[in-house]
């Protein structure tokens, strides 16, 4: 399976998803920032995600529902959590942010 992982900006009043591609050590960029509640995020994401075809429907799906607790995490608690929690939430995810 091909490895990815979730770039966050974790903030005030937005959060932002991004997915990289995980190539041995290396990160490339597979998305851009999408933000949440400022634009749909989950569904900018997913349209992205089926303009490549090389990932396969498993992954999109699995890709989609993280996004999905991320973002429902950050709804719930993200005005009241900091990113240190966010961090231990999800340890796999890149976080960055102001609070």
């Amino acid at each position: 399976m091909t490895k990815f992982t979730f770039k966050i900006l974790w903030l005030e009043n937005n959060i932002a998803i991004a997915i990289d591609h995980v190539v041995g050590k290396s990160f490339s960029p597979l998305t851009s920032y999408f933000f949440w509640p400022r634009n749909d995020a989950w569904d900018q994401l997913k349209s992205d995600l089926e303009s490549k075809p090389w990932i396969s429907e498993n992954e999109k799906i699995s890709l989609l529902n993280q996004a999905t607790e991320i973002i429902n995490f950050w709804q719930e608690k993200g005005k009241n959590k900091s990113i240190v929690q966010a961090q231990e939430k999800f340890p796999d995810f890149i976080f960055a942010g102001s609070n």
